[in-house]
């Protein structure tokens, strides 16, 4: 059964790092283009950042580039995500998602499996 595991969030301070990483299994890892989104509450769940199934291409909302980094790794089956220079409006819960054969995508519906979130709050 497939399943994704995102870890590594948690309380940071403005201006900090932070890295999650999702862990997946149950699937052909190197078939999927991978996704991050996040949803704040109150909110729709929003594009933060994509790439594809060999790592070759990556695209990000406006929100956070230059401050994020999407990174994959195949042979573990992980795919990261680098937060850096942190705000407060960052604070959401962050999804990693996995989309099959699929170009790097910002739209939620494309993706075909979703982990359980992990929460990043980013105080003042």
């Amino acid at each position: 059964q497939v399943q994704l595991v995102e870890s590594g969030g948690g309380l940071v301070q403005a201006g900090g790092s932070l890295r999650l990483s999702c862990a997946a299994s149950g699937l052909i890892f190197s078939r999927y283009a991978m996704g991050w989104f996040r949803q704040a509450p109150g909110k729709e769940r929003e594009f933060v950042a994509a790439i594809s199934w060999s790592g070759g291409t990556a695209y990000y909302a406006e929100s956070v580039k230059g401050r994020f980094t999407i990174s994959r790794d195949n042979a573990k089956n992980t795919v990261d995500l680098q937060m850096n220079n942190l705000k407060p409006e960052d604070t959401a819960v962050y999804y990693c998602a996995a989309d099959y054969f699929r170009a790097p995508s910002g739209v939620v519906a494309s993706y075909d499996y979703w982990g359980q979130g992990t929460q990043i709050t980013v105080s003042s």
